[in-house]
């Protein structure tokens, strides 16, 4: 969204951080293990570009202002409740004539996906997790506002496919009107635009039940949804905060499989949590082997101060936190390695992005397999199809059709 409002004010993105006057960090605070990673990138994008005035956005310096303004090269910190108003602020005077350039290719690429926020703020509490203290309780966009949003990059921007976002998406339209729900907002867009496609970023599997699954018999719709998992181990959901069982996760996942063909399910996974021992972790990695995901996200427990799970007796030692978090990464490669073999030799549509350095391009299919071609014509944001015939690293080998 920020990128795009850029863009559109006249200051187009670049492809590296050497190569930019202005860099915006959009920093995340879930976790200790996350401060750490946005201190290292602050000081290291500092190191590799000393004359770039740097935007710290987010959670970090929600959480930590003062030190946000520590940081070598930092000119602005805008912590999230300013962060809607970044390109403002960031304008206020003007900026080097050297910003002011002709489109790259970074915000060409900007046409074919769109991340488009609807809610932000978390009304959930769970024990290792502080986003609701950064972030606030649930806030939903008006429903008019996103559906005029999506047009716009439809008819303006020609943009391919929109994908929804939230803090916690699943709860958009709880703070509106009774009848608005995450449900209404889909139907509604589906209805009153002609986005080509639309996905849905990550729901918390109490956020929906079963009838959910029949929005998908609208083609537009793309055949992926991620369910936060957490913990294959209903005694550590439990001590978690998680307001979801096993069999129900399970039945979720299994309707919605049924009601999808060919559909990508993806899930985080949270591993060396206070109270896991060894026979949770098993319960837990034989469950997510169960259920094949089509990718994990898989996380080591990083104690978060100032939440409930710090306080929690018989904290995991940092070596198995490890050691297990390898273990599920390479389970989930299985997973994922499996997923994409079941599609060579079909033909399945392609959003093309960009053409990579070695000439080809590269695009994402609806079920979220990365597909990479050799094609002369320029196939920028066109949705075509595309015969994928070999798995390569990180991705699919494919041919595309004319």
């Amino acid at each position: 969204m920020l990128a795009r409002q850029f863009v559109a004010a006249g200051h187009p993105v670049v492809a590296t951080p050497l190569e930019a006057d202005v860099i915006l960090v959009n920093t995340c605070a879930v976790t200790a293990q996350a401060e750490r990673k946005t201190r290292h990138e602050l000081r290291s994008l500092h190191r590799e570009n000393p004359d770039a005035q740097i935007a710290v956005l987010g959670c970090f310096p929600t959480l930590r202002s003062e030190m946000s303004r520590d940081f070598p090269g930092v000119s602005w910190v805008i912590p999230n409740a300013d962060k809607a108003r970044t390109v403002d602020l960031l304008t206020a005077e003007p900026l080097s004539p050297s910003l002011w350039r002709e489109p790259t290719e970074e915000a060409e690429m900007l046409r074919t996906r769109a991340f488009v926020k609807v809610q932000d703020g978390c009304d959930n509490h769970c024990t290792y997790c502080i986003i609701a203290s950064l972030r606030g309780s649930s806030r939903s966009r008006p429903l008019a506002d996103v559906v005029a949003e999506v047009r716009t990059l439809v008819e303006e921007a020609d943009c391919q496919e929109a994908v929804l976002t939230g803090a916690s998406l699943g709860a958009y339209g709880r703070d509106l009107e009774p009848d608005v729900s995450l449900r209404t907002l889909i139907e509604t867009l589906l209805a009153d635009s002609d986005i080509p496609r639309l996905r849905i970023s990550s729901l918390e599997p109490w956020d929906i039940d079963e009838t959910f699954f029949e929005l998908w018999d609208d083609p537009r719709l793309c055949r992926q949804i991620h369910l936060p998992l957490q913990a294959g181990s209903d005694v550590t959901l439990h001590r978690m905060g998680r307001p979801i069982t096993l069999g129900k996760f399970r039945r979720l996942v299994r309707a919605a499989r049924a009601a999808i063909p060919d559909l990508a399910v993806t899930t985080d996974v949270l591993v060396g949590f206070p109270g896991e021992d060894e026979h949770a972790f098993r319960q837990s990695y034989a469950f997510v082997e169960q259920l094949a995901f089509a990718k994990l996200h898989v996380f080591p427990y990083s104690p978060r101060p100032g939440t409930p799970a710090t306080r929690l007796p018989h904290q995991v030692p940092g070596h198995v936190r490890e050691e297990r978090a390898r273990q599920m990464r390479e389970l989930g490669a299985e997973q994922r390695h499996r997923f994409r073999k079941r599609f060579l030799g079909r033909d399945l549509e392609v959003l093309w992005e960009k053409r990579r350095r070695d000439g080809r391009w590269t695009g994402w299919t609806d079920n979220y397999i990365r597909v990479v071609a050799s094609e002369e014509a320029d196939l920028c944001n066109q949705i075509t199809p595309a015969r994928l015939v070999a798995l390569e690293n990180g991705y699919v080998k494919g041919e595309a059709l004319k």
